[in-house]
């Protein structure tokens, strides 16, 4: 059984990505594991010199049974969409969101990491480093990346971006089992610019070996790389996008606010994060 992280801090945005996360350990055959974290403040001791530690302790007990209450409202969520025989466990950590996501992924040796963002609006930061930013690129597990528009769909078509390399073959066959399992199609898309050195054998290759898998890929002849991503979703109906994070500045290319409004305006779908290593 597939273990997936969820991070949660009880939001609007956590609480619209529980249900994809729910439904995505329906597919995979997956446990959700609940996390939320918290960060107690930093107490001068000179200040509080006999009681900061039950000044702590208050703190804690407080963000426990905040975490209590709210338990209940997703599993709630879960009977409602008869999702409720999704197994589920709770971690609740004090300290640093991206430190807790780290400790959990190895600690409770996870699979998948499901959480969610903002949105399109938030996408630079969500990149360039900070909170949910610094896990695609950090964490060595798949990470689903909910935007908070996203509204849950059964997935269909899984959009794929490649550049034809061997590790992007691997992390193509690992999506295809995902696909495989949501009875969904993978629609590889290349953006061959000027400065491209794939060759048409190359694609032929690959296109030959997954062709019984159903894959089709698309190459578009372009060097706007952005533009050309925001058409493939949208002109191919991409329900997830599926991306591999092995370079940091691509990502924050892609996603800064100054893009395109097509994309800002249109980008509510998941993405699904496949580390490179």
């Amino acid at each position: 059984m597939k273990r997936i992280l969820f991070p949660t801090d009880f939001s609007e945005t956590a609480t619209n990505a529980f249900l994809h996360a729910l439904e995505f350990a329906k597919v995979v055959n997956g446990e959700l594991i609940l996390l939320h974290t918290f960060e107690l403040p930093i107490l001068d001791t000179q200040f509080f010199p006999q009681n900061y530690m039950e000044i702590y302790e208050s703190l804690e007990l407080s963000k426990f049974e905040m975490f209590k209450e709210e338990i209940p409202k997703l599993r709630g969520i879960a009977l409602e969409h008869n999702l409720h025989h999704i197994k589920m466990t709770h971690r609740l950590m004090d300290g640093e969101l991206l430190y807790n996501i780290d400790k959990a992924v190895k600690d409770d040796k996870i699979d998948y990491v499901v959480m969610g963002t903002e949105g399109a609006s938030s996408w630079s930061a969500f990149f360039i480093g900070t909170n949910a930013g610094s896990v695609l690129v950090d964490i060595e597990v798949p990470t689903y990346c909910i935007p908070n528009g996203a509204k849950f769909k059964k997935i269909k078509t899984i959009g794929f971006t490649t550049r034809f390399r061997d590790k992007d073959k691997k992390a193509l066959k690992n999506v295809l089992k995902l696909a495989n399992k949501a009875n969904a199609q993978v629609q590889c898309l290349y953006v061959k610019t000027a400065d491209s050195d794939v060759s048409k054998e190359t694609i032929k290759e690959w296109e030959n070996e997954f062709e019984e898998e159903g894959v089709v890929f698309w190459v578009m002849l372009s060097d706007d790389v952005k533009e050309s991503i925001a058409d493939f979703i949208l002109n191919r109906d991409i329900d997830v996008l599926t991306m591999l994070t092995y370079k940091r500045s691509f990502f924050e290319g892609i996603f800064n606010p100054s893009f395109t409004k097509k994309l800002a305006q249109n980008l509510s779908i998941p993405i699904l994060a496949m580390p490179i290593r």
